[in-house]
């Protein structure tokens, strides 16, 4: 399947069967996100990898949706901002921007896996950040549930016409 294919087939999975990932699959996800791109190749980021149900419990915690509560394996992307590299002329911190750059690889590494995501970020980071012990220097930044989506059918994107948002030259 060839990547436009790939990112069609993509989309937000809030439901999963009730079965477990593969270690392999998961190591499949991480060596995508590993791979990915960063601002002068400073890679700012870790990944905690829940599957065991107490480290699922306390994730839960931090964003308490049923449907979250599903997916049997959950990955936590952690920024170090210590690492993460800063334009020179405005101080700007790139780290967020190389975390979703990773995010974004796991998230079309699971696609391509036939497994399903959603990308969360609406959780409580400070409690995350307690609940896991995570030191003062990472912070917490994206959930990736993953899991085996329960769904009929591929939902239709929406998204906004090529010509309302590609500017040749000039805005």
């Amino acid at each position: 399947m060839d990547f436009l294919e790939l990112a069609q087939k993509r989309f937000s999975v809030r439901t999963y069967e009730d079965r477990k990932i593969e270690k392999e699959k998961l190591l499949y996800i991480l060596e995508a996100g590993r791979l990915a791109p960063s601002a002068v190749n400073y890679q700012p980021w870790e990944f905690i990898v829940l599957t065991k149900p107490e480290s699922l419990e306390k994730i839960h915690q931090t964003y308490p949706r049923e449907w979250f509560k599903l997916a049997p394996a959950v990955i936590l992307v952690c920024g170090d901002h210590n690492q993460g590299w800063r334009r020179p002329s405005d101080n700007k911190d790139h780290t967020d921007i190389d975390i979703a750059i990773a995010v974004d690889h796991m998230v079309m590494a699971t696609t391509e896996l036939e497994l399903g995501t959603c990308w969360v970020c609406n959780f409580n980071a400070s409690l995350c950040k307690e609940l896991f012990e995570l030191p003062h220097h990472l912070e917490p930044i994206v959930l990736l549930p993953i899991g085996y989506p329960k769904v009929a059918s591929i939902p239709e994107k929406k998204r906004k016409h090529l010509q309302d948002i590609v500017h040749w030259e000039k805005l």
